[in-house]
């Protein structure tokens, strides 16, 4: 499986030529796992192999006939932006009996099917496993039977099998998220953002039902997400008498003008007993003790509905993609493997070691093991619960340490989805470790001109779902004000400096770090978190507020593609912001099923333009009704929108006619994504911690002082881990002249987005995922649970 690391392998090396792959989604469905069959299929059709869909899972496999089919390469087109799963799921009694799967076994045979790809939860993922187990005893009962020749045996003599995992939930153990799980959170927090608007207007409590019989990922994240006041799940169930100290949360709250509640309870929510704890229970309970006006609202099956998110579009293509390349690597000694996500990086990992771990949580939760059972999920759902933790239960006054550290945060640059959740991340950890929180606002224009004040626990209220920057935050960069601002860091006796912001961000940590010859008040501790929709600041794969803007241009892709439903053959040009970085044109194509994607990184010229409106041509000619092509801001001078519009107008004379559609500032706004809440709540709790540490590290003879390179970092995430970069390493790494790192991780799908376009491409499989053991793939030091 493992690629060697002397060259690079490239794709033409690998072929599929008489190989046969069947794709099937089995058990509950999930947004996204049309993106997975897509991308299986072309990737497949793309190496020369036969692919197969197997409809209705299992059932379809046992019953075969029609309901096992060639796919082409038009059978998915126009369904990656659809929900649910288009070739169908069930549950299978019969494929659980042995005669059951020699019937499966006997309808594969006659397709010449040994490649699998199971896109399923634990119960579909097991059942293949097993399934491959007995694939040679199977074989040969069908030639005792007479129903296959003696030759087949040796001919399909082994059964290959690839998992993806699409669940809502994100139970399966081995993978940080699975299929679905970021689409649900967007429907769940798409319903509370609404519920908190009613609610404020009546002073009500809303307890929320979410789902995850097994699992509190959701509950735990959408809690995260929103603020909530209490939030109940399977894995840590509350203390005994948690009863009394959520009902003097919620009247706290109230004292202090909050006019809202809001609980969110998983389906399986249990105590200390393991006796279920249900909204009616905590409904009855709140109105029994406190006597305010409570509902209840289950969301159901609203959570799997709906069009997938940018996350879920882009996760499933590259897990599909990934999955047609184990298949390709296979050999009758592989173990059945799952393709899974850790930090932001893909890997292999053994189908049944994760199953076991996802066995072993609920064994824990069952013997009340339950702080084992936390570990077991992993380090994605552990921090996300230590997080939640830090942020929503204040400890008393008397118990909070007392630092006498001031620490001031500040938004820089233009303003990103995710950020006021960062501030108040960052203020709620400060506080709890005893700091003195202060706010600046409108960035470093605001910090000269003395707009600081400090900044409670309770300011920061609601923050979470607001979209912008509730700070103010301006491009202003510090150099040409660095003696006032030093006056105020003076006066108001700053310590640390905590920056949320993008690459003015970053430009102003590189000119407060070479003030500090001059001004001693900048010997502090000083950390930036990125935040910038167009996802440019070196040092961290990821940005907050990107994924807010990856999901508006994918909504707004998949509208104005529908505009042109019913009506003859059209090709939309849209341009996206970005700067000179082509990070939302490309992974925006990615999510939205682009042609093309123009970005600045990638040079292109006339000769290239013009193959792709001849390739666009012949597709339209055969196939597609619609075509997408998406233009970075900035990715060549010459080449403007309105000239690749006009010049695709022109070519495509009698075939297509074209629109034109620029994004603009749509890309920045509205609220904030779960991802980049989640992402900005977590990356900035980290910030704050370290910088608690470095304060205590730099405090010597009555004083802070701070004047080495690690003293002044930024904090970003890189392939598996968050990691905190001194800014002045990170130098070398960057294009100052365009504002971009000099490598960017996210080039590497450009190839898979071409592919997926049905052109001819290279495509580096170097890098592509290592089989890796469960209990070893996350490094002790990392923190991958940035994936969500």
């Amino acid at each position: 499986m493992a690629q060697p690391d002397s060259k690079k392998i490239f794709f033409e090396n690998l072929s599929g030529a008489g190989k046969a792959i069947a794709v099937l989604t089995s058990g509950g469905d999930a947004q996204g796992m049309n993106g997975a069959v897509r991308a299986v299929v072309r990737m497949g059709l793309y190496v020369g192999a036969k692919v197969y869909f197997i409809h209705e899972g299992y059932q379809g496999m046992v019953d075969g006939g029609d309901n096992i089919k060639e796919a082409t390469w038009e059978s998915v087109s126009s369904m990656l932006q659809l929900g649910g799963t288009v070739i169908g799921s069930a549950r299978c009694k019969e494929f659980r009996t042995h005669e059951g799967r020699l019937k499966a076994a006997h309808n594969l045979v006659q397709h010449g099917i040994t490649n699998l790809c199971v896109i399923g939860g634990d119960g579909s993922l097991t059942g293949a496993n097993l399934f491959k187990e007995e694939w040679s005893g199977l074989l040969n009962e069908l030639v005792e039977q007479g129903l296959i020749e003696a030759d087949a045996v040796q001919k399909y003599s082994a059964l290959h099998i690839v998992g993806m995992v699409g669940s809502i939930d994100n139970d399966f153990c081995g993978t940080d998220m699975t299929i679905g799980t970021d689409s649900a959170l967007h429907r769940i927090i798409e319903v509370v953002d609404a519920i908190m608007t009613t609610a404020q207007s009546h002073q009500r409590t809303f307890v929320l039902e979410v789902m995850g019989r097994h699992c509190g990922y959701l509950a735990l994240v959408s809690g995260l997400a929103c603020g909530a006041d209490w939030v109940l799940i399977p894995e840590m169930p509350p203390e005994d008498g948690w009863e009394e100290k959520m009902c003097q949360k919620l009247s706290a709250n109230r004292a202090g003008m909050k006019r809202l509640n809001i609980i969110i309870v998983a389906e399986g929510a249990i105590d200390r007993n393991n006796k279920p704890i249900t909204t009616e229970y905590v409904k009855n309970l709140v109105v029994k003790c406190l006597g305010f006006d409570t509902r209840v609202t289950i969301l159901g099956h609203v959570q799997r509905g709906g069009t997938p998110s940018a996350f879920d579009r882009i996760l499933a293509s590259r897990m599909g993609v990934e999955a047609v390349l184990a298949l390709l690597e296979t050999t009758a000694n592989t173990p059945a493997c799952v393709v899974s996500l850790c930090g932001n990086t893909s890997v292999r990992v053994p189908l049944m070691e994760c199953v076991q771990m996802t066995q072993e949580v609920q064994k824990a939760m069952d013997q009340k093991r339950f702080e084992e059972a936390v570990k077991l999920r992993g380090r994605s759902f552990e921090n996300n619960l230590k997080t939640y933790k830090l942020l929503a239960h204040r400890k008393p006054e008397s118990e909070l340490p007392t630092s006498n550290f001031n620490v001031a945060v500040l938004n820089v640059g233009a303003p990103a989805a995710g950020m006021n959740a960062a501030v108040r991340s960052a203020v709620r950890v400060g506080i709890s470790e005893g700091h003195k929180m202060f706010a600046v606002s409108d960035g470093f224009e605001g910090f000269y001109k003395g707009q600081i004040k400090e900044v409670k626990w309770g300011d920061v209220g609601g923050w979470t779902g607001q979209g912008g920057s509730l700070l103010g935050t301006k491009r202003t960069l510090p150099a040409k004000h660095v003696e006032k601002i030093a006056e105020q860091m003076r006066k108001h006796n700053i310590n640390a400096l905590l920056i949320i912001g993008g690459f003015e961000a970053f430009l102003s940590l590189l000119e407060l770090l070479t003030a500090r010859g001059k001004y001693d008040e900048f010997c502090v501790p000083m950390v930036m978190v990125p935040a910038t929709v167009s996802n440019n600041v070196p040092g961290s794969d990821l940005s907050i507020g990107a994924d807010t803007a990856l999901n508006a241009i994918t909504t707004t892709c998949d509208r104005i593609k529908q505009s042109a439903s019913g009506t003859k053959r059209r090709v939309f040009i849209i341009e996206t912001m970005g700067g000179y970085c082509g990070y939302l044109a490309t992974v925006g194509g990615l999510a939205s099923g682009a042609d093309a994607a123009y970005i600045y990184e990638e040079p292109f010229d006339i000769k290239e333009l013009q193959a792709n409106v001849e390739h666009l041509t012949e597709k339209m000619k055969t196939s597609i009704q619609r075509g997408l092509v998406l233009r970075n801001e900035n990715c060549n001078e010459n080449y403007t929108t309105d000239f690749i519009y006009q010049l695709y107008s022109e070519e495509g004379r009698g075939v297509f006619d074209c629109r034109k559609n620029v994004l603009g500032h749509m890309q920045q706004g509205g609220a904030p994504s779960p991802f980049d809440r989640n992402f900005g709540t977590k990356i900035s709790a980290k910030a704050m911690q370290w910088v608690s540490k470095k304060l205590v590290e730099t405090f010597r003879q009555g004083r802070v002082f701070a004047n080495t390179e690690d003293s002044c970092c930024l904090l970003g995430m890189r392939r598996r881990t968050l990691v905190f970069q001194p800014v002045v390493q990170l130098k070398d790494e960057t294009d100052f002249v365009h504002r971009i790192p000099k490598e960017q991780w996210w080039l590497k799908l450009r190839p898979l987005m071409k592919i997926l376009a049905k052109y001819k491409t290279s495509y580096d499989v170097s890098d592509s995922g290592q089989l890796e053991h469960v209990v070893h793939n996350r490094p002790k030091d990392s923190d991958a649970s940035v994936a969500m």
